[in-house]
């Protein structure tokens, strides 16, 4: 894993979007070649050609990143890695044409552009599919060996993805005397009088990941310090669900653990400048949506009744939290809740026509804008939750309240990582993955969540 501002990024995607930026970067040059062999004939084009083709790449890269071609979890066939490559030509071919007329000095031509375009995705493809190929096999994986067979070992075996594995080779989980095995996996547990250091030796071991339930008794901690001093990479099983999964595991999660954790703390330059990103940003995309909100407007007051509101305001709990007020454009019908609060579920017949196109869309919830421009809400945080279900889950999950020490938001890590959630397994699961934003959060990590939550609005992931 590369750790880039506090986020993990696996090595491979890194190496993958390093190919792919240099494979763009040489199908300009590929297209300038054959459309333009002779540099006399269109010198203005030629002027800082290597910067121009370095634009072209770094855009293209941006909107791969946009629709998802670098996801960390993506489980879709190679036709739909084809497809999304398509995707990505045409927004980048729209996004860099609009660049082209609002800056012309670094236009490169429409032949070359096109050529260009052209030549990109099918190197894409190829640079995809031979990566898919050499990424798997045994030389280029870590071998990793587990130490602990107990409840916290247990919990490695639900990493069932391909994705979460990526890199890695699963050697075992090392028994230690004393200990009730819980791997289910018997074939995977290793029973040795040896030592642990001959036993890194003999697997050939890269990686050595510490899951013992109780480290008072039985535990080789000279043996771990030996390794430690010799260079093998020791990692804790919470680290490594945090590494490979980007969510923090609550079932190894301990007090003490969270008490001396790196992370979790306050920043107040990059919070100050968060809160200039917002305030900007909700401004011009406010008067942007003017066109939309009127037609929003109509839309609704046609369907439900020129009497009934157009915005829906609900209570929900904030920073630290304070519950303030939460505003989005109605979808649901007037006495949706008659019956008290529930979440939304899917089919939900409380759901209007037009609010059904709203929440696969997100347009329901433009309103919000006003809510980042007041300061209750930022655009990247922890979605807010209604006080009934926080009192409630407070209960029910531990560490749950660690979700508001920062400001809400429109979108967040959860979102893009896991489907909507109706029920209290599915809260469990979000929150992993909101405190792996909290422990880690960055102004980088901010802007990645927003590039990709465009995919999920344009593929309606999660829309209920």
């Amino acid at each position: 894993m590369v750790r880039l501002f506090g986020h993990y990024i696996p090595r491979a995607l890194f190496l993958l979007l390093a190919l792919e930026f240099v494979v763009l970067f040489l199908s300009v040059h590929l297209a300038s070649e054959i459309r333009l062999p002779d540099l006399n004939t269109h010198p203005e084009l030629f002027k800082q050609f290597n910067f121009k083709a370095a634009i072209f790449s770094l855009i293209h890269i941006v909107v791969m990143i946009a629709v998802g071609l670098y996801r960390r979890n993506h489980r879709g066939s190679f036709t739909l890695i084809i497809s999304r490559l398509f995707w990505s030509v045409c927004i980048a071919f729209g996004a860099m044409s609009i660049l082209f007329y609002i800056f012309p000095n670094i236009f490169i031509g429409r032949g070359v552009f096109a050529l260009s375009l052209v030549f990109g995705f099918f190197f894409l493809v190829t640079t995809r599919y031979v990566f898919s190929v050499i990424a798997d096999k045994e030389l280029f994986r870590s071998r990793i060996l587990i130490l602990g067979t107990g409840d916290r070992a247990k919990q490695l075996l639900r990493l069932k993805r391909k994705s979460d594995w990526h890199g890695l080779k699963l050697v075992g989980f090392v028994h230690l005397k004393g200990d009730v095995d819980k791997v289910d996996d018997d074939s995977l547990v290793i029973r040795s009088e040896d030592t642990l250091a001959k036993m890194i030796e003999r697997y050939g071991i890269d990686e050595l990941v510490i899951a013992v339930d109780d480290t008072r008794k039985n535990y080789p901690v000279n043996d771990i310090i030996e390794l430690k001093l010799s260079g093998l990479r020791i990692t804790d099983v919470t680290e490594f669900f945090e590494r490979q999964t980007g969510r923090m595991e609550i079932d190894t999660l301990s007090p003490n653990q969270v008490i001396f954790f790196e992370g979790f703390h306050t920043d107040y330059l990059r919070e100050a400048l968060k809160r200039l990103f917002d305030i900007l940003v909700s401004v011009i995309f406010l008067i942007c949506s003017i066109p939309i909100c009127i037609v929003l407007y109509i839309l609704i007051k046609r369907e439900s009744g020129w009497k009934d509101p157009v915005i829906y305001n609900q209570i929900r709990t904030g920073q630290n939290g304070v519950p303030f007020t939460v505003y989005k454009f109605r979808s649901m019908v007037i006495d949706a809740e008659k019956n008290g609060p529930q979440f939304a579920a899917k089919n939900d017949a409380r759901v209007t026509r037009v609010g059904e196109i709203m929440r696969k869309t997100r347009l329901d919830e433009i309103p919000q804008m006003w809510n980042v421009l007041k300061g209750d809400m930022s655009f990247v945080g922890p979605r807010p939750e209604r006080p009934e279900f926080v009192a409630d889950l407070n209960k029910k999950i531990p560490y749950y309240n660690m979700r508001h020490r920062v400001k809400p938001g429109i979108t967040g890590w959860a979102q893009i990582c896991y489907p909507y959630g109706d029920n209290d397994e599915d809260a469990k699961q979000k929150l992993q993955f909101d405190l792996y934003y909290i422990k880690n959060f960055s102004l980088f990590l901010d802007l990645t969540i927003l590039l990709q939550t465009i995919q999920v609005i344009v593929w309606q992931k999660g829309s209920r």
